[in-house]
This record gives C-alpha cells, structure tokens and sequence, in this order.
C-alpha cells in the first residue's frame, strides 16, 4: 500500500487553507495536483534549455528536442505501445477524441454507417462524433446503462451489426465511476471490423494499462488528471491505423516537405513521420517534458497500489455514507472491485451546487456538481439537477473521508 503521508510532502497545494480549514482536495477526477517533481521539471524546462525543438541545431534546440521526444518514449512504456511513434501528445482527452473522429471518421465513416457508443461517455466522447455522423450521414447509436451503474453488454452486442465502424466507450464512467469490461466490448466491435475507441481519461491515471492488452485501436487520455501539466494529454493508436490517416492539423512539423508545382499551380505536401505528423506547429514542449515527470513518479509508486488504495478509499466512503447516512443518493456500482474512486451522489432534494458551495466554504472540501460534461446520463438516472461528486487521488486519506462524512451529516438540509 501507499505510504500516503509521505507523498503528500510531495505537493505543495495541500498545505493550503480554504476559508480557515486545512484544504481536502476532493475533485481528482477534474484535475489532479502537481508534486514538487513534476513542477521542477517544467521549470528546469524554462531555466535551462528552453527552445522550440526539431527546427534548430544550436545546442537548447537538441536539448529540448531530446527531452521532448524521451517523453514520448516513457508514455509508451508506461501503457504498454510499441513506441512513440503510436503516441501523439495533443491538449487533453477531448482533442484526442476529436482527431480520431476527424482525422479517421471522414476518411472512412460513409452514408448509413453507424457508430456505437453509450449513455454514460462524456461530453468529448459524444459530441466529435455526433458532429462527424452529421457530416458523412452516419448515424450515432447509444447502448443504455443499468439501474446499478453498469453497461448492459448485451444491448451492446445487439447495438453492434455489419454496418457498425466504430465502438466507442469510456474505460471509467467520470459520474458513476464504473469500471467497464472494455476487453469484452473490443472482442465485440472485432467481430465486425469496427474500430474500436477507448476514453481512458479516468482510467490511465488510476490503474494498470497495457493497450495491447485491452485490444483498443485508439486509446485517449489527459495528463492533467495524472500528475501532468494542464493543458496536455496522449492520444495512442495503432501505427498502421495512424500511417493510414490523413493529418489532422496543418502546419510546420507536420509536414516533410511542401513543395510548388508550377504546372498545377499547386503545393505539393509530405507528411512527416509519427507521431509529428499529427503535432503540429510548436507543441507544448514544457507540458510534455512535464508529463513524463509525472509518468515517472506513478511509475515508482506502482499503478497497481494506486489502484489498490482508492479501491480501499471508495470502500471505506461507501460503507461509512450507507451505514451512517440517512438521505443520501449514491450513484453508480455499490461493488467497489468495479468502481474506481469516484464517490457521486445527492443530498435529499437539495441542489448539487448548494452542496459543494457548503463543503468548500464550511469545511474547506473541493468537491465538483453539476452535470460533469455528462447530461444524457444525468438525464437517464433522473439526477435533472445534476449530482455532487468526490472524487480520489494517490494523496487521498480515510482520515478526510470522515471529515467529509460529517460534513454531510451536518448539512443544513434545503428544499
């Protein structure tokens, strides 16, 4: 298990005190806190051999340039691919999302083709291909979620048919913190030759991943929720697939040449090779150097005891909250081996906001509310107001557990 005192020495914020209380940091699943490591990193970035990279030969230039293709490198080993040149960094889960869609969903997605997905993805993982199947005339179908939280694997098999090109789901539910069988979905979008799409936003951060493993084609995540920088992210895919599809954005780096035809009045492009064939223009260099600062720190702490201990948090939260409070509505899987440390629920029929706005402002809790750029799940559980939601990191004890158990169990109750 983690010796958790001892990492929390390794991050400054939470030495903070909000409204006269010592800072609980609650609201991982949005962002994580940096450690002191991760924040030397971008600094000796700025101090010491700050340049922009592959464009000079001057000494900074190959410095940066090195350092910035080594993260590339640790990224890969850190979920098992087969190289840097099937991980390109990109802002956030979203823009990965969105390149897949873009880049592979116009090239290959035709009239009448479908895509499926769920009702428990988030925002990034609806929205690019909603807007895409508009495009090509696809057409987007959601297989349901259960009563307990769960993907109902058998509305999927019958969602997935020959027309069916893309299977796309979320790893973990940011709402419901449910973790899916995304190795069962992949064998089921196999059977037909779709591709299959993985948002592993909440799951690389929190467990084990070896991409080879679950069988995806694309696999989607952020560094911000791990440590990293914000403002960076990873989206991996398979090489052939990647050499396959047309650029996504245009610009320097991305190409090999461009030349000018005078016949045609026309430029000619070559695209570079992977991964800079999908980084265009100057990336952020800081970010990314940044973010294998943070792959390095989860790797010595093992992602299996990071796993592990939220496991043993969200355990703890969900006997404390059933045994010791009364009008609480939790949300998501009561099993804690298949939900990762993700505690969302309401207070009787109070509003989500009120909710958090107390716990920050009388106990010093950040917690998130509203609808978690997730509202057709919100609308499908009936939570219309959206739900509040504590969510847990490496630095996370049981000790701040209790103080937001009794801060629950104080609540003024609202109407």
């Amino acid at each position: 298990m983690l010796d958790v005192n001892k990492i929390r020495e390794d991050f400054p914020i939470l030495n903070r005190e909000i409204h006269g209380k010592k800072l609980i940091y609650l609201d991982n699943t949005a962002t994580t806190h940096k450690p002191k490591q991760v924040i030397e990193a971008i600094k000796s970035f700025y101090e010491v051999y700050n340049a922009n990279i592959h464009r000079g030969l001057h000494t900074l230039s190959q410095e940066a340039s090195k350092m910035y293709e080594e993260a590339h490198d640790k990224v890969a080993e850190f979920i098992g691919a087969d190289g840097r040149e099937e991980i390109v960094f990109v802002r956030n889960s979203t823009e990965g999302l969105n390149l897949v869609a873009y880049a592979w969903g116009l090239k290959n997605l035709g009239e009448g083709d479908e895509i499926v997905t769920t009702l428990m993805e988030h925002h990034s993982n609806i929205v690019p291909w909603e807007l895409v199947a508009s495009i090509k005339k696809a057409t987007v179908k959601y297989v349901p979620v259960k009563k307990d939280g769960t993907l109902n694997i058998e509305a999927m098999a019958e969602a997935i048919t020959p027309r069916t090109k893309v299977v796309t789901v979320t790893h973990i539910s940011n709402v419901l913190g449910t973790i899916n069988d995304v190795r069962e979905v992949g064998k089921l979008a196999r059977e037909v030759d779709a591709i299959f799409v993985v948002d592993g936003a909440q799951s690389v951060p929190h467990m084990p991943i070896d991409v080879k493993a679950l069988g995806c084609d694309f696999l989607a995540f952020s560094g911000h929720k791990m440590l990293g920088p914000t403002g960076t992210g990873c989206l991996y895919g398979r090489r052939e697939l990647l050499e396959e599809m047309p650029p996504f954005l245009g610009g320097g780096d991305m190409i090999k040449s461009v030349g000018y035809d005078a016949k045609t009045g026309r430029c000619v492009c070559e695209w570079n090779m992977l991964p800079w064939k999908y980084e265009a223009g100057t990336p952020n260099i800081a970010g990314g150097i940044g973010l294998a600062a943070a792959v390095e720190y989860l790797q010595k702490i093992g992602m299996e005891n990071v796993r592990q201990h939220e496991r043993m948090l969200i355990e703890y939260t969900l006997k404390r909250v059933v045994d010791e409070l009364s009008d609480i509505t939790i949300y998501g899987p009561m099993d804690a081996e298949i939900r990762a440390g993700i505690f969302t629920f309401n207070v009787g029929d109070m509003n989500p906001h009120e909710v958090s706005l107390y716990l920050d402002k009388e106990w010093g809790i950040a917690t998130r509310s509203g609808f978690h750029c997730a509202e057709p799940l919100h609308m499908l559980m009936g939570a219309t107001k959206g739900t509040a939601r504590a969510s847990y990191y490496i630095y996370n004890t049981t000790e701040e557990i209790d103080v937001l158990v009794e801060a629950l169990s104080k609540i003024p109750k609202k109407g």
